[in-house]
């Protein structure tokens, strides 16, 4: 099979929660949720464009839900393109044009109309990362005697959530079962579960300087593939924080009681030490 027969397909979860992207806004007014949408929307372009039989998937993930951006139901439905799609008056591909649309317009009507209920506000990105593997398996299952190489890119802005770390790391081991690559772009604080999720499916993990060049960042490291990462000089690994969460009270330890059984682990280790003896002074002696 050539290489302009083997199916590619690439699955984007962004996150977009509402009460980061809010602090965000603040801080730095020159990169918003819209600019990090254009970048990606960037991405996507430049992948669809680059091979007939690359295919694209877009997930925002919120805090109470995940929703595919693309392609969505109006997209299934049939409404307009494809991937034989003819190019428009203006020169630009159709199936370009259309997605771009649809990705923007349902970003807009998700961001509009969910509302932040409760006091969680940690992104869902363990859900986010299922429904990524679920449109894989489902694109694999309907291309069956076609071979397909799937990866997941994962945009990462809020900070971990704890509660979460059972079902990420069953969804990293499912994607390593899979041959599924998992990448991470992240835009603020230091992400331990998706490092583990990229040391252990073989993604690359990279923390961005700058987010204003996040398109340049996009482009350089995370839109080629496997093969042709290996004659690119990328950033440099880096250290994979591989701490677990207890059951009892999701905090990450680093030593702590684990179950012969299940493998779970328990609340940290509380090591009494012996009480140390302070030494009596000498009294000095006065010699007259």
């Amino acid at each position: 099979m050539s290489a302009e027969d083997e199916a590619n397909l690439l699955v984007i979860v962004i996150d977009v929660n509402p009460i980061w992207w809010g602090q965000q806004a603040q801080r730095e007014p020159q990169f918003t949720l819209s600019k990090c949408v254009d970048a990606v929307l960037v991405m996507g372009n430049s992948y669809m464009a680059m091979a007939r039989t690359n295919k694209l998937a877009v997930i925002a993930s919120h805090c109470q839900d995940s929703h595919f951006l693309y392609p969505n139901k109006t997209w299934r439905a049939g409404d307009s393109g494809g991937d034989d799609a003819p190019s428009s008056g203006d020169g630009k591909y159709e199936l370009l044009s259309v997605a771009n649309n649809l990705i923007a317009d349902e970003i807009r009507n998700v961001m509009s109309q969910t509302e932040v209920r409760g006091n969680s506000t940690d992104t869902l990105l363990a859900g986010s990362l299922a429904k990524a593997l679920c449109c894989i398996l489902s694109s694999k299952s309907s291309n069956i005697g076609q071979e397909m190489k799937s990866r997941i890119l994962v945009i990462k802005a809020a900070e971990d959530c704890a509660l979460q770390y059972m079902n990420f790391m069953n969804v990293i081991f499912a994607a390593q079962k899979q041959n599924i690559l998992i990448d991470a772009c992240v835009l603020d604080s230091d992400s331990g579960l998706l490092q583990q999720a990229c040391d252990i499916t073989g993604g690359l993990y990279l923390k961005i300087p700058h987010k204003v060049a996040l398109t340049q960042y996009l482009l350089w490291v995370f839109l080629p593939d496997t093969e042709e990462r290996s004659q690119l000089v990328l950033p440099p690994p880096a250290h994979v924080d591989y701490r677990a969460a207890c059951f009892c009270h999701r905090n990450l330890i680093e030593i702590g009681y684990v179950c012969s059984v299940c493998l779970s682990s328990k609340t940290a280790f509380k090591i009494k030490l012996p009480q140390m003896v302070k030494p009596k002074k000498k009294k000095l002696k006065q010699t007259t």
